[in-house]
């Protein structure tokens, strides 16, 4: 018989698609160390693509802007897929070849780029990746922040990475809502941070979460972890957490190009925001999830609910069932029997790896017959005050209600009884499991 597991490592990989976006407008042919800008970045993003012709499951791509139409007049529509996708073996050299005849002319339509960018992509279930390659700033009116927003929410792309060559200090700070953005101030930077950029991609990346009891060691496990993605609010990946076979917790795959939001879905939740995989390498993700259980003992034949709450705070955090095991991060908690009258507990203190009872006697069965139908209720008896519990209504004459044991009034008054001193009293008692009849004269 084959496993899940195995089935699971079956499952066909998605593609890697990574489509480079270079500016070729005219600000590149300004000076940068060595030489021109523009011919240093395709010197070295060609250099660099070579390193990525014999990997598999990877496929390149190549969108230029601002390199077709000169400048004046603008030109926000000079944005032109140069290389479709191709398997990295075939696409490597053409890429490399329509470089070298690039020559920068015009404007920097960044939006209308990544929009267009963002359809060059086929529709199959592919990782999607975008290298943005420039020197400028938006010149077209558009916003590459949005239209970046939309196509990373539509799932189409993961969050681009964003390479400046040489930008002027003030426009840095632009880019960081685009994507990922590294700052390429010299030529050897610009090398270094492609390959980092790379690494990314192509990199096989490991995550283990932690989830930490009250000694600080990762005992706790069999909880949801859910990884958003920080930048779209998206749920990216549901893992129920796990311990392997040696005993520790179970390693996941997890993509190294987003930034995360690690949601643990104990009760209450527990996340982390802002966290960052380290391509290539293994990331230890720890969250402090100390539990323990509780449970609240009951025989009836109604499965009551109760409502578990913060302590002190009027926020539903759970609705379990009698009789069953919930597990709770320690600390305190009120929790609400529904019962009738509702029962409630509070300062309910959840400790760690221990199980807090609570066992409540059977309820019994109140039979009551009213003369006619009226007014009033059924009230709990809490020595001298009163609670009232149930509504009379005028709707009918016969009442059966389960209830937990204790004292009880009932107070009616005839719908036909116009003075108030024809209000009739009754007190009974109601004993773990029973029934009582109560009638009305």
């Amino acid at each position: 018989m084959v496993s899940s597991n195995a089935l699971a490592q079956k499952k066909k990989e998605p593609v890697n698609r990574i489509l480079f976006i270079f500016d070729a407008s005219q600000s590149m042919l300004g000076r940068w160390q060595s030489g021109r800008k523009i011919d240093i970045a395709k010197k070295l993003l060609s250099n660099m693509i070579d390193s990525l012709k014999n990997i598999e499951n990877l496929e390149l791509g190549l969108r230029v802007y601002g390199h077709k139409s000169g400048y004046p007049p603008q030109d926000c529509d000079d944005t032109y897929l140069e290389v479709d996708f191709l398997q990295a073996s075939s696409a490597v050299d053409l890429i490399k070849k329509k470089l070298s005849v690039i020559r920068s002319r015009g404007t920097t339509p960044i939006a209308r780029s990544l929009e267009e960018g963002a359809k060059d992509f086929p529709d199959d279930n592919g990782r999607n990746i975008v290298i943005l390659i420039t020197d400028g700033k938006e010149e077209c009116g558009m916003d590459p922040c949005a239209v970046s927003r939309l196509y990373q929410k539509k799932g189409i792309i993961l969050k681009p990475f964003v390479i400046g060559v040489g930008l002027e200090e003030s426009w840095k700070a632009s880019f960081d809502c685009v994507g990922r953005f590294f700052d390429a101030s010299r030529e050897q930077d610009f090398s270094n941070i492609l390959n980092i950029v790379i690494s990314h991609v192509v990199d096989n990346t490991t995550v283990q979460v932690n989830l930490l009891d009250a000694n600080r060691n990762p005992t706790e496990t069999n909880v949801n972890i859910t990884f958003y993605n920080e930048f779209t609010g998206l749920a990216k990946y549901n893992y129920i957490h796990t311990m392997n076979t040696y005993g520790h917790p179970d390693t996941m795959v997890i993509d190294p190009v987003l930034t995360y939001k690690v949601v643990a879905h104990t009760i209450p939740k527990v996340s982390i925001d802002n966290v960052t995989i380290n391509p290539g390498k293994h990331t230890i993700i720890p969250l402090e999830t100390p539990q323990g259980k509780l449970e609240i003992k009951m025989k009836s034949k109604i499965n009551y609910k109760y409502i578990v709450r913060p302590n002190g705070v009027d926020t539903t955090l759970n609705i379990q069932q009698i009789n069953e095991v919930e597990e709770y991060l320690i600390g305190q908690y009120d929790i609400e029997l529904l019962t009738l009258p509702r029962k409630k507990f509070y300062n309910v203190e959840i400790s760690p790896n221990k199980s807090t009872v609570y066992s409540i006697p059977t309820p019994g069965l109140a039979s009551i017959i009213l003369p006619s139908k009226g007014y009033g209720g059924l009230y709990k008896q809490n020595g001298e005050e009163l609670e009232q519990i149930y509504h009379f209504r005028g709707k009918k004459t016969n009442y059966r209600l389960t209830l937990l044991p204790g004292n009880y009034k009932i107070i009616f008054r005839a719908i036909a009884a116009k003075e108030y001193i024809y209000t009739q009293e009754k007190s009974f008692k109601i004993r773990s499991g029973k029934s009582e009849m109560i009638k009305i004269y």
